[in-house]
């Protein structure tokens, strides 16, 4: 995933967390903050220290940008999102994480169109 698609800032978090919009599941807490000007969606990322160690943490951050980039063109742009990961992502694989993030996005009404699940397959 490309550096200018990602939140990087803590400025930019803040905005994100107090005038954006949250939804969440028992994996993964989303939120969103629409920005007109931007043509494409933003993706930040945060994985506390509770869930594991560095390896753990960095695996699960792999994990979410993947899934970004395989369903890119099915999110909605000119948002930014925060995905927070809380602790049950620590014994997840990736197809399970991916399973609950669609779950969460179709939650808040992120993606276009449905997810298919025959996608990767």
């Amino acid at each position: 995933m490309k550096k200018e698609l990602r939140v990087k800032k803590n400025e930019d978090f803040q905005v994100i967390f107090k005038k954006g919009k949250s939804v969440a599941n028992r994996q993964f807490v989303v939120y969103s903050l629409k920005k007109e000007e931007q043509p494409y969606f933003r993706i930040g990322i945060s994985v506390s220290k509770k869930i594991g160690n560095a390896v753990k943490r960095n695996y699960i951050k792999r994990c979410i940008r993947k899934f970004f980039q395989d369903y890119a063109q099915d999110i909605r742009a000119g948002y930014d999102y925060v995905i927070i990961a809380r602790k049950p992502t620590s014994d997840m694989d990736y197809h399970q994480m991916e399973n609950s993030l669609t779950h969460v996005l179709r939650l808040g009404k992120i993606v276009n169109v449905q997810l298919s699940a025959t996608k990767k397959k």
